[in-house]
């Protein structure tokens, strides 16, 4: 990533990332949503209201969130709650601890064994990007799910409410998604963004993967896609971001074909991704989509 885009990226992020105090959305039938309201390191986040049970996905960073959708989340129902994360990252799943004794705390064994092992590397990375992060990560502990499944995973909330849970491993080595098939609803975390570029802090982000689960996604036709970030949308968020990161691999694929190294690849791709782009925010990831994919085109090149 170049300096002046840290720069931006760290200059952007001196508002508290809490979400936002309005009202949830319904976008379909006992479906809601608090939207992230544009505000860096603030995910959007779903509350499902079935007959028997509710279930909350992701909690934002930070005690603070966690009892503030908490609260939202008993509003909208007094049955039992079930809270699910779409992956280990700070801004998904640290607002677990007002959930825990609260709720039953459900996700993948990947996504936890990787909590495990990043954890400590995460705080403190996430606490350097400024005194409005590290705030909220002030008194926030690791919290133990009180289950966790492997592969896929259904959830019977009553009425027409089931949700399928299922690990989709790209952006990080334990990422799921959620899907609603009777309402069409799929919560992808940060497998997707709306109008903002594909994020790759993370050193297990893998690019084809990436695309294979997109894919995969597109096929189920939801009729709502509700992103990490961003703007909810339908299936043509999913189609923007495999087509973005299909992109990259064949401009990467034709660098390493004409021998440049990877500083190389980066100072002549990146200006051309940004123009191709140009209405997509948080440039500071298209080099880590690089980097990512020119391991992999760089490894096929030797051993084929």
């Amino acid at each position: 990533m170049s300096q002046t885009d840290e720069i931006e990226y760290v200059a952007s992020l001196t508002r508290p990332p809490l979400i936002p105090e309005d009202p949830p959305i319904e976008i379909a039938p006992g479906v809601h949503v608090l939207r992230d309201g544009h505000i860096p390191l603030v995910p959007n986040v779903g509350i499902v209201t079935g007959r028997d049970a509710g279930l909350v996905i992701d909690t934002g960073v930070g005690v603070r969130n966690g009892r503030r959708l908490l609260a939202r989340a008993r509003e909208l129902t007094d049955r039992d709650l079930t809270l699910t994360i779409t992956h280990f990252h700070p801004e998904h799943g640290w607002g677990a601890q007002p959930f825990s004794g609260n709720a039953r705390i459900l996700y993948n064994r990947a996504q936890l064994d990787e909590l495990h092992m990043k954890f400590e590397a995460f705080k403190a990375m996430f606490g350097s990007l400024g005194p409005a992060i590290a705030g909220e990560l002030e008194g926030v502990d690791l919290v133990e799910p009180d289950d966790t499944y492997e592969g896929t995973h259904t959830i019977d909330l009553g009425g027409e409410h089931q949700v399928e849970l299922s690990e989709r491993a790209a952006h990080t080595r334990g990422d799921q998604v959620v899907w609603l098939p009777n309402q069409r609803v799929l919560f992808t975390g940060d497998l997707v963004e709306n109008q903002l570029f594909p994020i790759f802090p993370d050193p297990d982000a893998h690019g084809d993967r990436w695309i294979q689960v997109l894919t995969e996604l597109e096929q189920l036709q939801p009729d709502v896609v509700v992103p990490g970030h961003g703007d909810l949308g339908g299936v043509e968020i999913l189609t923007a971001t495999r087509e973005y990161l299909q992109t990259v691999r064949a401009q990467v694929t034709d660098a390493v074909a004409h021998g440049f190294e990877l500083a190389e690849a980066e100072e002549q791709l990146n200006p051309r991704i940004r123009e191709q782009w140009a209405d997509w925010k948080d440039p500071i990831w298209i080099d880590g989509a690089i980097a990512r994919f020119y391991e992999v085109v760089k490894l096929e090149s030797v051993l084929s």
